[in-house]
C-alpha cells in the first residue's frame, strides 16, 4: 500500500530529525574542553540586528582550555563581550583590544555529574519525540484501516514503526553513552 509506505518514510525522517536535534543539544553541553561550537547560541548586536557570533568573528581554540574570538570589526569587541557575559555559559571574557580570550575552567566532579544529568534529560526529550512520532504514525495507520486498508497490512506497518522506534531510541542511547564518557573523562 502506497499510503502506508509514505507514513513509514515520514516517520523515519522525523525520527532522524529528533536524533539529529538531540545530538545538536548534546554538543552544547560542554565537557571541560574548549570547542568553538560552545558559542553556537550566542547572538551579538551587529548594527542593531541580532547576529550569530560566528558571522561577525572567527573563533579558534589555541589549546584545550582556551577559546579566542577575533571580531571582523574591532568595534564589536564590547558587544561580543556583553553577549558572552549575558549568556548562560558562566565564562568570563578577557579582551586585549583586538581579541577576546575565554578560559574554560576544569570541571569539578559535582559539575561533571550535573552535566551528565543534563545530557540524560536531553536524551530523554529526544526519546519522547521519537515515541510521539510512533504514536502519531500508528494513529494515522489506524485511520487508514478504518478507510478500508487490510488489517494485516496495518499490523505489519505498526511492527515496522516499532522497529524504527527501537532503532532510533538505540541511536539516542548511543549518543548519551558517548557524551557521558566525554564528560566523565578527566
Amino acid at each position: 500500500m502506497e499510503e502506508i509506505q509514505l507514513y513509514l518514510e515520514e516517520a523515519k525522517e522525523l525520527m532522524q530529525k529528533a536524533v539529529d536535534h538531540t545530538a545538536g543539544e548534546l554538543v552544547k553541553i560542554r565537557a571541560g574542553k574548549a570547542m568553538p561550537n560552545l558559542l553556537d547560541g550566542i547572538m551579538v548586536s551587529y548594527y542593531g540586528a541580532p547576529t550569530p557570533l560566528q558571522q561577525v568573528s572567527s573563533v579558534t581554540t589555541p589549546d584545550a582550555r582556551t577559546l579566542t574570538i577575533k571580531p571582523w570589526e574591532r568595534n564589536l569587541i564590547g558587544e561580543i563581550e556583553k553577549a558572552i557575559i549575558n549568556s548562560d555559559l558562566g565564562l568570563a571574557p578577557q579582551n586585549n583590544g583586538e581579541i577576546i580570550i575565554l578560559t574554560i575552567p576544569p570541571l569539578t566532579e559535582e559539575r561533571r555529574k550535573n552535566l551528565v544529568k543534563q545530557a540524560k534529560q536531553e536524551c530523554e526529550t529526544g526519546k519522547i519525540s521519537v515515541r510521539t512520532i510512533r504514536k502519531d504514525t500508528n494513529e494515522s495507520l489506524k485511520k487508514l484501516q478504518k478507510e478500508g486498508v487490510a488489517e494485516d497490512e496495518v499490523k505489519r506497518a505498526e511492527e515496522k514503526v516499532q522497529k524504527l522506534t527501537d532503532q532510533y531510541i538505540a541511536k539516542i542511547d548511543e549518543l548519551l553513552e558517548k557524551k557521558e564518557a566525554e564528560i566523565m573523562t578527566v
